[in-house]
């Protein structure tokens, strides 16, 4: 090596891509289907999490505490705090929803089908991921086990007991050839979920860890000889053989404007009227027009996936430096009352949850943190993470004078920049 150095330069990086070219824009191959990815928490004073760095602020006055204390006989207690929520045309025990899993080994050993079984048991609703049909299989012909599509379906099915719960099949450009939802609405065991008004499908336009790309893999030479004609494949790193994964992988984003994604709603609604529709957006500078442009059409419900939202495989330059932070998603789409706005990214605790909330959001979403849970006890992980998620929730609300979620506000949250929360600057959406 050189003797060359070149102070404050990022001269092991360079170095590094000199060394291994285009395989330097991802993570360590070895990295793929083992890790999650997602925007990194920037250190204190560089620029952090606008809803990490927001405060909830109680006021000393609580008229709904007041009102409470009527309505009980008695002083009110943070047990009293009624988490039950309408969400996406659901109903739901908490504010909550596990967030779409994907096909690569991290949501596919068996981790998908144990965080069904828990979603259920919990009453929550949960989303399959847009390529565990394509990937894993659809599962028909009577198969319920398994990693398939209708396998993690029936997994939570088999668990659902309460009224509360619900099953979001997504669907991307890369499936509406394999007629995804089609295979679903018409195949008899999930018939239940369509009678019980439990069933949803989502369009997935884009997410947060990697907005305005498709879905990305890592195949080996074999694979990606094989798949070349239906997907962008490139070689990443010389070939290691053994059938090393190599190859990206890379499948279309879709084409959106506001006449395509409105009318694909409306087809939604009309092809599949027992199913409630759902839009997943991702964390774009017009993400207000699109949420207005999707609830103008009928969605039930509109996905804001932040910037911080994971990835079972992305370009690094994409995770910490591409597409709006959660908290600037929030304070653009603003929803009015009746929409559903849910949001994901970086959940896993109360105190961001309730932000959320208190910022416009509905109900948020578990995605790596549901996915840790089911792998550091695949029989009770999510449901222990859950319960002391609501049991934060209780407190939070309550210390706040609320007792719904729905009853939390801006008013509720301050931040040293008070424009953080501001509805001023921001257009109105454009009138359909």
């Amino acid at each position: 090596m050189s003797s060359l150095h070149a102070g404050g330069y990022p001269q092991e990086q360079v170095r590094a891509r000199a060394r291994d070219g285009a395989g330097q824009v991802f993570p360590p191959a070895a990295a793929y289907g083992h890790e999650l990815f997602g925007a990194a928490q920037p250190a204190p004073g560089e620029g952090g999490d606008v809803l990490d760095a927001t405060r909830l602020v109680p006021p000393a006055f609580m008229p709904l505490r007041l009102e409470k204390l009527i309505e009980l006989g008695r002083e009110p207690l943070y047990q009293d705090v009624e988490l039950a929520t309408p969400v996406g045309g659901f109903s739901s025990a908490l504010p909550l929803y596990v967030s779409a899993f994907g096909s690569t080994q991290v949501a596919s050993r068996d981790l998908g089908i144990a965080a069904g079984r828990q979603a259920a048991r919990l009453g929550v609703p949960m989303v399959i991921g847009e390529n565990v049909g394509p990937v894993n299989g659809t599962g028909r012909l009577g198969e319920k086990e398994g990693r398939t599509l209708l396998g993690r379906i029936a997994a939570y099915q088999d668990e659902l007991a309460g009224p509360g719960g619900g099953i979001v099949v997504q669907q991307s450009t890369e499936d509406a050839d394999a007629e995804i939802w089609n295979l679903i609405y018409s195949d008899t065991s999930v018939q239940p979920l369509l009678e019980s008004g439990r069933l949803a499908f989502e369009l997935k336009v884009g997410q947060g860890a990697k907005p305005g790309l498709g879905g990305m893999t890592l195949v080996d030479r074999e694979s990606a000889r094989r798949l070349e004609q239906q997907y962008a494949v490139e070689p990443l790193l010389p070939d290691g053989g053994d059938g090393e994964r190599t190859v990206l992988r890379s499948s279309c984003p879709g084409t959106f404007t506001e006449e395509i994604l409105a009318h694909q709603v409306r087809l939604m609604r009309n092809n599949f009227p027992r199913a409630r529709i759902w839009v997943k957006l991702p964390p774009s500078r017009d993400v207000r027009e699109a949420a207005a442009t999707a609830w103008a059409a009928g969605a039930d419900a509109v996905t804001v996936d932040g910037a911080e939202g994971g990835s079972g495989w992305a370009p690094v330059s994409f995770l910490g430096s591409v597409g709006l932070p959660l908290a600037e998603c929030l304070r653009r789409v603003r929803p009015a009352p009746g929409q559903c706005l849910l949001a994901s990214g970086r959940m896993w605790e109360g105190s961001r949850a309730v932000k959320a909330l208190a910022a416009g959001a509905t109900a948020v979403g578990l995605g790596r943190a549901a996915l840790l849970a089911v792998d550091e006890d695949p029989q009770a992980g999510l449901e222990r993470l859950v319960q002391a998620m609501a049991l934060e929730l209780r407190l939070l609300t309550s210390a706040l004078g609320k007792y719904r979620p729905a009853d939390l506000g801006p008013e509720d949250l301050w931040h040293p920049d008070a424009a953080q929360w501001s509805a001023e600057r921001l257009p109105e959406p454009v009138a359909r």
